[in-house]
């Protein structure tokens, strides 16, 4: 609303740009204030995914290995954030992972393994879209694994991670994190739009059903990750356009790459 905005020339500017024409036209009704904030992360996203380039550019030129793993609760935004993330990077040196149920051969082997098999090569970024922390949360609220099947993965993953690590993979875990109101606002989103109809899966159709299960696993994820392990970084996602910024800006930070590299 205008109450809410001071047309400053700055935002007479943007509001008269191309961006903030078709923002301004496609929205009913008219909010000068959303507008605006949106040319605003805009602008800031195009910067960071400038920077994204650079990251990739020095992770090829210094055959770095990275995984940067992203976990959350149903619709929180981790496949927007991705998609953000990777849009103007060099698609030939990463991979976006989401691994399906595991087959009847996966599940006789060791649980990582299914994981490890997808790990980055020098001078690539993966991407994982879900990880092998399902067995920390999402298995045995849905029962998909035993009791002791996610006891054993608990008391083995801070050790794996390390391993990991040791061995010369850079390792970034990012937790996205929404409350149930606007959880339950997605799903009715996705459910009305015939175009993400797809992502309503049975495990999200129970999801508000099985919250607080859902807390209790995590608080238990995030207890022993942050004892000893490596934690996660939590980023507050019920505003998609300010929590996709906060994932790029915690990987730029996360990852000690040449700033000033040419690209």
């Amino acid at each position: 609303m205008m109450r809410d905005l001071k047309l400053t020339p700055s935002n007479i500017k943007k509001l008269n740009s191309n961006k903030g024409l078709v923002s301004l036209l496609s929205r009913e009704p008219l909010d000068y204030s959303k507008v605006i904030r949106y040319i605003n992360y805009e602008k800031k996203l195009k910067k960071l995914q400038v920077e994204l380039v650079k990251l990739q550019t020095w992770a090829i030129q210094n055959n770095e290995r990275i995984i940067i793993l992203f976990q959350g609760r149903d619709a929180a935004g981790k496949g927007g954030a991705i998609r953000r993330a990777t849009e103007r990077i060099n698609p030939r040196h990463f991979r976006i992972i989401a691994l399906p149920k595991p087959t009847q051969e996966e599940q006789s082997q060791w649980y990582f393994q299914r994981y490890v098999n997808q790990f980055p090569k020098e001078g690539e970024i993966v991407f994982f879209d879900r990880s092998w922390y399902n067995r920390a949360v999402v298995e045995p609220v849905n029962g998909f694994c035993t009791e002791k099947e996610h006891e054993i993965f608990m008391s083995q993953v801070n050790d794996f991670e390390r391993m990991v690590t040791e061995s010369g993979t850079r390792l970034v875990k990012i937790y996205m994190s929404i409350s149930k109101k606007e959880q339950a606002k997605r799903f009715e989103d996705i459910k009305s739009d015939p175009l993400k109809q797809w992502k309503m899966t049975p495990v999200d159709e129970k999801a508000q059903e099985l919250w607080n299960k859902y807390t209790f696993y995590k608080n238990k994820m995030f207890a022993k990750t942050n004892d000893g392990g490596i934690p996660f970084k939590i980023i507050r996602a019920n505003r998609k356009t300010s929590a996709r910024i906060a994932v790029i800006e915690h990987i730029l930070e996360s990852i000690p790459y040449d700033k000033n590299i040419e690209i």
